[in-house]
C-alpha cells in the first residue's frame, strides 16, 4: 500500500470516528433548518437533518458519519433510554421538558470534509384548560359538503414502528362512528366529516401515540377548522339526458342545456357546449353556435342555461355527440345528446358509417396485431427513407444495465442474457454497437464517469431485470457498492428519460413478475412499465420460471432452494436466437433505426 492510499485510509477513519472534535471543528455551515420544531412538555419531538442530499455531497459513493449535538453542552447525543433515539438523519427527543428548548446541531463527516446544520426546538408551556397546542395550522371545511381534516403528522407516521391516532374537538374526544349513522369517521390520519355545518367550526387536535425502538411517545398537532360559509357544490345536469334527438334535414333546431349548482354566495360557474371535443363558438354567423350563458340564482344555488342553435340541420351534423359541460368551484359534470335523422332515407349514411367503422376497426386490429412485423419489413425494404444515425454524435446504439454478481448473490441468468445472448444477437447478427459496463469501460476509469459518459453517448438504454432485482431495497438500509452503482445507472437513465426526454429506455423482463415483487420496484421503473410496457423474455421461454420466489423472502432462501432455482432457470434461456422469435422482433422494433447504412441480409431479418 503506497503512502497516498495509507493517508486516505487513516484520514477516513479519523473523520468518521472523531466525534469529540465537534467543538472548534471547521465544517461548512449550512445555517439553520428553515422549519422550526414546536413541542410542549411531555410530548415527543422529531428533528430532521437535511444535509444527506446530492447538492451537499454524493452520499451514494462517499462514506459518511452523522452525529447530533446539543449546542448548550456540545455533548454528542446518543441513544438514552426514555429520552433520546438517534436514527441517522433523524433525532427523536422523548418526554420534552422546558430545558430541552434550543439548538441541536447535525454534523456529517466524510473523508473530504464535514458539514453542519442547526435545528431549532421551541418548547411552549401549555395553556391551562386548553388541550390544543400553541401553534396551529388552518384547514378549510366546505359548508353542506362531505369534507375532511388531515393530521399534519404524516412524516412521523412513516418512521415509527406502530401508532394510534385520537382526534379531539375543543378538548373532547371524537369517537369513530358508523358511516351510515354518524357524521365523524377516522380513516388513517384523516378525520372525515359528513354534511359539514357551521357548528363544525373549532379547534381540532390529533394526538399520535406511538412506539419507536422500545420507546413510547406522544405527539400532537392542533388544526383550526374553519367552515367556509360561501360554498359551491357538485353540479346537477337537468338536460340533455344522454339520449338521442331526431331532426329534419334543412330545418332549424334548438337544444337547451340546463344545470343546477347548489351553493351560497357568488361563485364562478361555467356551462359550455362542445361537438365531441371541439368548442362551439358564440358567433351567430357560424353554421352551429351557442347563445350566451344565462344565470338565475335562488336561495339554494344557481340555475345555468345555454341554448345550442342549428340554423339549418345538415347531413354532416348527424351522428355526432353534442356535449354540455358544467364546471363549479368543486366539481365537473357533463351530459350529451346525439343528433339523428327523422326518416328512413337517411339510413344510407348509417350504413356508410358502419362500413367505414368496420373497415377502420379491422385495419386497426390488423395493424395492432402485426404492427412490429409491418414496421420491421418496411425498414428492411426501404432503408433509404430513414436518416443515418452516424451523424447524431452518439457512439453506442444501446447502453445495457443488468443485475450483476456481487458477494455470492447470484444473478447468473441476467449475466448470461446481458453478456452473451444480447451481444450475440444485436451485435453479431444485426450490427448494433452496445456498451456493457465492465466489458467496454476503460481499466481504472471511475464508474460514475463511465456510466454518465456512456449513457450520454447512447441512443437507447436496455434495462434488464427480474422479479428479484429490486428486492434488496426492502432488506438493507445500506446498499452494497454494486447495488449503489446499479442504482446510479437507473437514476441517471430515468433522469434523462423522464425529466430531459433525451433517452429512450427499453425494459426487458426476464421472468413473470408477481404483485409482491412489484411492490419493491422503484416508482420510476413502475411509471415506465405502465406507460410503455416491457419486452417479456419469459413469454418466449419454453419453461416459465418457478414463481415461488417472492421478494419478501429473497434473502431467506436456503442453499437447496438456490440450487433448484438454478436448475429451473437453465431452461429459461433455452429459446434459440432466431430472428423470427417474437421477443427479438420486439427488441429490434425499439432499437434505433440505422437508416440507409443498415443493410442486414434477409436471413437475419434485422
Amino acid at each position: 500500500m503506497d503512502l497516498s492510499h495509507m493517508w486516505f485510509y487513516f484520514f477516513s477513519i479519523f473523520c468518521l470516528t472523531g466525534s469529540s472534535r465537534a467543538v472548534g471543528e471547521f465544517c461548512k455551515d449550512y445555517g439553520e433548518e428553515f422549519d422550526r420544531v414546536f413541542s410542549v412538555p411531555g410530548d415527543a419531538a422529531m428533528l430532521n437533518c437535511t444535509l444527506r442530499a446530492p447538492n451537499v455531497f454524493n452520499y451514494t459513493i462517499v462514506p459518511y458519519n452523522i452525529s447530533w449535538y446539543n449546542s448548550k453542552t456540545w455533548r454528542e447525543l446518543t441513544r438514552e433510554k426514555g429520552k433520546v433515539v438517534v436514527q441517522g438523519t433523524t433525532l427523536w427527543i422523548f418526554n420534552i421538558e422546558m430545558e430541552d428548548a434550543g439548538y441541536y446541531v447535525c454534523i456529517i463527516r466524510t473523508p473530504y470534509g464535514c458539514f453542519k446544520q442547526s435545528n431549532i426546538l421551541i418548547v411552549n408551556q401549555t395553556i391551562p384548560d386548553k388541550c390544543g397546542r400553541p401553534y396551529t395550522t388552518e384547514q378549510v371545511l366546505t359548508n353542506k359538503a362531505n369534507d375532511k381534516l388531515s393530521c399534519p403528522l404524516t412524516q412521523h407516521i412513516r418512521i415509527v414502528d406502530n401508532y394510534t391516532i385520537q382526534w379531539y374537538k375543543d378538548c373532547k374526544p371524537i369517537k369513530n362512528s358508523n358511516p351510515q349513522r354518524g357524521r365523524f369517521m377516522t380513516y388513517e390520519e384523516k378525520l372525515l366529516i359528513k354534511d359539514v355545518c357551521p357548528e363544525d367550526n373549532g379547534s381540532y387536535t390529533c394526538t399520535m401515540t406511538f412506539n419507536l425502538e422500545g420507546h413510547r411517545g406522544r405527539i400532537s398537532e392542533t388544526i383550526d377548522g374553519a367552515v367556509k360559509m360561501l360554498y359551491s357544490l357538485d353540479p346537477l345536469v337537468d338536460e340533455p339526458l344522454n339520449d338521442s334527438v331526431k331532426a329534419d334535414l334543412g330545418f332549424p333546431l334548438r337544444k337547451k342545456c340546463r344545470a343546477f349548482v347548489p351553493g351560497l354566495g357568488e361563485h364562478t360557474e361555467t356551462l359550455i357546449w362542445m361537438a365531441e371535443w371541439t368548442f362551439i363558438s358564440e358567433n351567430n354567423s357560424y353554421d352551429i353556435y351557442q347563445e350566451p350563458q344565462i344565470e338565475r340564482r335562488d336561495k339554494e344555488g344557481v340555475w345555468l342555461e345555454r341554448l345550442l342553435n342549428f340554423p339549418v340541420v345538415k347531413e354532416e351534423y348527424l351522428y355526432i355527440n353534442y356535449t354540455c359541460h358544467v364546471w363549479s368551484y368543486r366539481e365537473y359534470r357533463s351530459a350529451y345528446f346525439t343528433l339523428l335523422p327523422t326518416d328512413s332515407k337517411n339510413l344510407l349514411p348509417i350504413w356508410i358509417l358502419l362500413t367505414g367503422l368496420l373497415m377502420f376497426t379491422g385495419s386497426a386490429f390488423i395493424y395492432r396485431r402485426f404492427k412490429i412485423d409491418i414496421v420491421l419489413m418496411f425498414r428492411r425494404m426501404f432503408p433509404f427513407l430513414y436518416t443515418n444515425t452516424d451523424s447524431d454524435g452518439k457512439v453506442y446504439d444501446a447502453y445495457v444495465t443488468y443485475p450483476s454478481l456481487f458477494g455470492g448473490e447470484v444473478s447468473g441468468e441476467a449475466e448470461m442474457f446481458a453478456l452473451h445472448m444480447l451481444p450475440q444477437f444485436l451485435e453479431g447478427k444485426c450490427g448494433y454497437k452496445l456498451f456493457i459496463l465492465g466489458r467496454d469501460s476503460l481499466p481504472g476509469q471511475a464508474i460514475v464517469d463511465a456510466v454518465e459518459e456512456s449513457i450520454q453517448a447512447s441512443r437507447r438504454l436496455i434495462l434488464v431485470y427480474s422479479g428479484t432485482t429490486f428486492c434488496s431495497r426492502g432488506h438493507s438500509d445500506k446498499d452494497s457498492p454494486v447495488e449503489a452503482w446499479q442504482s446510479f445507472e437507473r437514476q441517471t437513465a430515468m433522469h434523462r428519460t423522464l425529466l430531459e426526454g433525451s433517452l429512450q429506455v427499453i425494459l426487458v423482463e426476464l421472468e413473470e413478475i408477481t404483485p409482491t415483487q412489484l411492490a419493491f420496484f422503484p416508482e420510476s421503473v413502475l411509471h415506465l412499465r405502465r406507460r410503455q410496457g416491457a419486452i417479456c423474455w419469459w413469454k418466449s421461454s419454453r419453461v416459465r420460471r418457478n414463481r415461488g420466489l417472492k421478494c419478501g423472502g429473497c434473502r431467506e432462501m436456503n442453499e437447496g432452494e438456490d440450487r433448484r432455482g438454478e436448475l429451473a432457470s437453465a431452461s429459461v434461456f433455452s429459446p434459440s436466437l432466431s430472428s423470427s422469435s417474437r421477443f427479438w422482433k420486439e427488441l429490434r422494433y425499439y432499437m434505433p433505426v440505422r437508416g440507409k447504412r443498415m443493410s442486414c441480409p434477409e436471413r437475419t431479418a434485422c
